[in-house]
């Protein structure tokens, strides 16, 4: 794995991107491990700008390393409520209900040849406000 942390991840909306933030993450570079850990994606978020969308709009989530997390999970957190969302192709589908809506995109780079074993995983959070 290179660098010293997880590579930034974006999400796509329509034709504009934006950046998500980073959350609790174990990276392995250099043979040296590093664990961060963090809040959760509405306290991470708390001061942050919701990026706005229409229902049902299209996410794509982007990220420019290799290589990719062979691994992901998202989860959709919504007053209290949390949900996991299926993910295909990298993508996934905003809520048809207006609201706000805080994402974590957990990513793992499972190792190839060892069962169990992560090189690496990393949590990145955004939010959306449905309108």
């Amino acid at each position: 794995m290179s660098g010293n942390k997880p590579p930034k991840a974006t999400i796509e909306i329509g034709n504009k991107s934006y950046e998500t933030t980073l959350g609790t993450y174990c990276w392995h570079h250099n043979g040296k491990g590093e664990c961060v850990d963090k809040v959760g994606p509405v306290e991470l978020l708390k001061d942050q700008k919701p990026v706005n969308v229409h229902p049902g709009e299209k996410i794509t989530f982007k990220m420019d390393y290799e290589p990719k997390p062979n691994e992901i999970h998202v989860e959709q957190i919504n007053k209290n409520n949390s949900i996991e969302i299926p993910v295909k192709v990298n993508s996934f589908f905003a809520p048809n209900e207006k609201g706000i809506y805080y994402y974590s995109y957990g990513v793992w780079w499972m190792d190839e040849k060892e069962e169990n074993v992560s090189n690496g995983d990393a949590f990145y959070a955004f939010v959306i406000k449905v309108e």
